[in-house]
């Protein structure tokens, strides 16, 4: 029996499988197709999981190459420009990676750290019981080197399958929402500097160009490549989107032909806004598209990410004995809160963003005066962050919330603890102490402390700070047994 099954090989798949593995479980990754695919669907991540890049000491690698990697100058906000331009504390990170190239280079850490990923491999059927869960697979592909296995069984298996998720659907988990009326065709296309010259001739803009039959999108995240989208009312063709089905779209939009150049790839979407009712199911638990689908605002990747990482170290604490399973349960109760809140700026982004005419204009308008202040443009990117909510009740202003990036004394900063993936508790002058074997324990000093001590969690996040109820917070996160003492 295996201790985990991820179904699912994309960024989210692959990030809980690297996480588990730190976490000390040898998960197995199955993925139907018999290669990763090389449609770049996402261009970027954007928020909190940038952070844990840099904690797990892999943001150099990943950056390598990178139009742009840093804090975030702005933000395209429901269409409306954010600016975070003299505003020191924002906190939202950016960095331009297109998806195949993040897939890749997750793979291949995933293989450094000894994580089988079966391709070929689809799932066509899940069953659970009190001991494990049980799924029919078929090998898709004949040449694969895996031994083909009619069914394979673990203690725990989460659906990273996507929008469609049949593990979602397996495990009687419903997925209620909505799906946009209108269609988007998007491509990218080879492009010199003439051909962004003419369409600024042309009277195109970049970003979104409206008409009264629909939108053009037109810009530019990496030299020698246009990216053009295309928004109507209506179906999508039937099919892969051809040339001419894009030429059509923009037709239709704009009323004429417009220099594109040759395109390296096209697709078709329509957007929808979804939410798993739960996230856990017995011993299923599902991440990424499988539990979320936002109609807007970049967040697909940040949040479907960091779902992996809030549920690998309880995973691995619940398969090594450390932890009881019940703790298994707050993987939905944080994530989903912070899918709900996700949703609930996303929808609000497409609503305005779909509002046409004078109407439109207004309302844009005018949002782009409040988003001018600092407050309104602080707090904005704190949704686009992590949602901007905290985890559970605060005892603490840090409690609940991802740990501050401090600069230690001798150069050292936090995020240089975290490269284990494993609990730390950061003495910061108070002389707080911890007896046990799975909780780093560091004594550092930092110019301005925000408290005595901080207890962190694998996933960044803090669960407990100040002075007292040390134990008690060790022993509710990390296990019974733990003792703390104070100097």
């Amino acid at each position: 029996m295996e201790d985990v099954l991820i179904v699912g090989a994309g960024p989210v798949g692959l990030m809980l499988a690297c996480e588990l593995r730190l976490a000390g479980v040898r998960p197995v990754v199955l993925e139907k197709r018999a290669a990763p695919s090389d449609l770049p669907k996402a261009n970027g991540l954007g928020g909190q999981i940038v952070d844990v890049l840099d904690h797990r000491g892999l943001l150099e690698r990943f950056s390598a190459g990178s139009p742009f990697s840093g804090r975030a100058a702005g933000f395209p906000f429901a269409g409306v420009p954010l600016r975070f331009e003299g505003i020191d504390d924002i906190p939202l990170r950016l960095l331009l990676i297109q998806q195949p190239r993040l897939e890749h280079l997750l793979a291949e850490r995933a293989r450094e750290l000894g994580v089988e990923i079966r391709r070929g491999c689809e799932v066509r059927s899940l069953a659970q019981d009190e001991e494990g869960v049980t799924l029919g697979v078929e090998d898709t592909e004949p040449r694969a080197r895996h031994v083909a296995d009619t069914e394979l069984r673990a203690r725990y298996v989460v659906g990273c399958d996507g929008g469609r998720s049949r593990v979602r659907e397996w495990a009687g988990i419903a997925f209620p929402g909505t799906t946009d009326e209108e269609g988007l065709v998007v491509g990218h296309f080879k492009a010199d500097v003439k051909v962004f010259e003419s369409l600024e001739t042309d009277g195109l803009e970049p970003g979104w160009n409206r008409t009264p039959h629909g939108r053009v999108l037109l810009t530019s995240l990496h030299d020698g490549v246009l990216i053009a989208g295309v928004r109507e009312p209506g179906g999508l063709p039937d099919g892969p989107v051809t040339p001419a089905d894009f030429r059509a779209a923009v037709r239709r939009v704009l009323g004429r032909d417009i220099p594109l150049g040759e395109p390296i790839w096209l697709s078709s979407t329509v957007a929808q806004a979804r939410l798993a009712e739960r996230y856990r199911a017995g011993r299923v638990f599902v991440a990424g598209d499988a539990a979320h689908l936002f109609p807007a605002g970049g967040s697909a990747l940040n949040v479907g990410m960091t779902d992996a990482v809030n549920l690998a170290w309880k995973l691995g604490g619940v398969l090594r004995g450390r932890l009881p399973d019940s703790l298994l349960d707050t993987y939905d109760a944080e994530r989903r809160l912070v899918g709900e809140r996700t949703l609930l700026h996303t929808r609000a982004q497409a609503a305005v963003d779909r509002v046409e005419g004078e109407d439109g204009v207004a309302l844009r308008a005018l949002l782009g005066e409040v988003f001018a202040f600092e407050e309104p443009a602080r707090h904005l990117a704190g949704l686009l962050q992590d949602s901007g909510v905290p985890y559970g009740p605060q005892e603490h202003p840090l409690v609940g919330r991802f740990v501050p990036d401090l600069e230690l004394a001798g150069g050292g900063r936090v995020a240089d603890l975290m490269r284990r993936a494993r609990p730390v508790l950061l003495d910061l002058g108070g002389g707080t102490d911890l007896d046990d074997d799975w909780i780093d324990v560091v004594h550092a000093r930092c110019a301005t402390p925000p408290a005595d001590a901080l207890l962190i969690r694998p996933d960044g996040y803090v669960a407990w700070a100040g002075a007292d109820g040390l134990a008690e917070a060790a022993g509710r996160w990390f296990g019974a047994g733990v003792t703390a003492s104070r100097a």
